[in-house]
C-alpha cells in the first residue's frame, strides 16, 4: 500500500479550464493547416505559386516535423545538461539531492527528478524539462549559491516549484504538442504560461510553506533577500492593481513576483512568521 502524502489541489483553477480552450484552438489551427493543404492542389496555379500557397506547404511542412523535431530539442537538451552540468546525488549535494527524493514522495511522482546545478552564466534562473524516460530540474548556480548558502527554505520553495512543473504534466511531450500552435498565439500563450507559473508557485509553497525568500531573491536580486522587509514588500503587492500594470503583464510569461509572492501569503500557503523566524536563524 502506498504511504505518499495525499497533495491537495493545488492547480490554479483557472488554468484547467483555459489549457482545455487552449487545446480546442490548437485542434482547430491544425485542422486548418490540413484543410488548406488539402485544396491547394485544386486551385488555380498562380494561388499554388503565390505566397500564401507557400506559406500553406511550409505550415504542413513544419507540422509534419513537429513532432520529430521537439523529440530530437527535448533529447539533445539532456544531453547538453548531462554533459556541463553537475549532476545531484547521495555524495553530491547529498541534502537537496534528499529534499528531492522527499518532495518526489509527497507529490507522488512517479520517478524522482534527476536535479542539475548549471552554470546560469549571471542569470537568477531555474527550470524543469523532460526526456524520454526522464524528468530533470536544472538550478542555476547564482540562484543556488545564493540560498544554499543563507537561505535553504529558499531553494526549496525553488525546487519544488519546479517540480510542480512535472506533477502537473507541463514538461511533457503531449502536453507541449496540445498546445504547440495556440500557445504561440500573442496574448493567449502568455496567459497559460503565467497561470502555470502560479499553480507551480503553489506546489513550491506546500513543500516548502516557509520558502518566501526563494521569490524574494527573484525580486530584489543577489545578496538582498535577506535585508527585503517581507510585509512591506507584500504591501507593494497589494497596491499592484489597475490598468497599466494589468497592460503590461498581458505579454509577459510570469506574473509579477510582487503580485506571485501575495498571492500565495493571501492564500494562506505562505506564513508570515517565516521572514521573522529565518532573521533570528543561527
Amino acid at each position: 500500500m502506498s504511504t505518499s502524502t495525499k497533495v491537495p489541489p493545488l492547480r490554479h483553477p483557472v488554468e484547467l479550464p483555459f489549457f482545455v480552450f487552449m487545446v480546442a484552438l490548437n485542434v482547430l489551427i491544425i485542422l486548418a493547416i490540413l484543410s488548406a493543404a488539402s485544396t491547394l492542389p485544386f486551385l488555380p496555379d498562380s494561388v499554388r505559386d503565390s505566397n500564401w500557397g507557400t506559406a500553406i506547404r511550409s505550415a504542413l511542412i513544419g507540422l509534419l516535423l513537429f513532432i520529430p523535431a521537439l523529440i530530437v530539442i527535448r533529447e539533445t537538451q539532456r544531453a547538453q545538461i548531462r554533459g556541463s552540468a553537475v549532476e545531484l546525488s547521495p555524495r553530491q549535494f547529498p541534502d537537496l539531492y534528499k529534499t528531492a527524493d522527499d518532495f518526489a514522495h509527497k507529490l507522488g511522482l512517479r520517478r524522482r527528478p534527476v536535479i542539475y546545478l548549471a552554470n546560469g552564466n549571471g542569470t537568477l534562473n531555474a527550470f524543469a524539462a523532460q526526456a524520454y524516460g526522464h524528468d530533470y530540474v536544472v538550478l542555476s548556480n547564482e540562484l543556488f549559491a545564493n540560498l544554499y548558502n543563507n537561505n535553504r527554505e529558499g531553494l526549496r520553495f525553488i525546487l519544488g516549484h519546479e517540480m510542480g512543473h512535472i506533477r502537473l504534466h507541463h514538461v511533457g511531450l503531449w502536453y507541449q504538442l496540445s498546445v504547440a500552435y495556440s500557445q504561440r498565439i500573442p496574448l493567449l500563450g502568455p496567459a497559460l504560461s503565467r497561470l502555470r507559473e502560479y499553480s507551480c508557485d503553489r506546489h513550491g509553497a506546500h513543500l516548502c510553506p516557509t520558502g518566501a525568500k526563494g521569490l524574494v531573491l527573484l525580486a530584489s536580486g543577489r545578496y538582498t533577500e535577506n535585508d527585503v522587509n517581507i510585509d512591506e514588500l507584500l504591501r507593494q503587492g497589494q497596491r499592484l492593481h489597475g490598468f497599466w500594470p494589468g497592460i503590461t503583464q498581458l505579454p509577459m510569461s510570469h506574473p509579477f513576483v510582487v503580485r506571485r509572492l501575495e498571492h500565495l501569503f493571501r492564500l494562506g500557503l505562505l506564513h508570515q512568521a517565516s521572514s521573522r523566524k529565518e532573521a533570528v536563524a543561527p
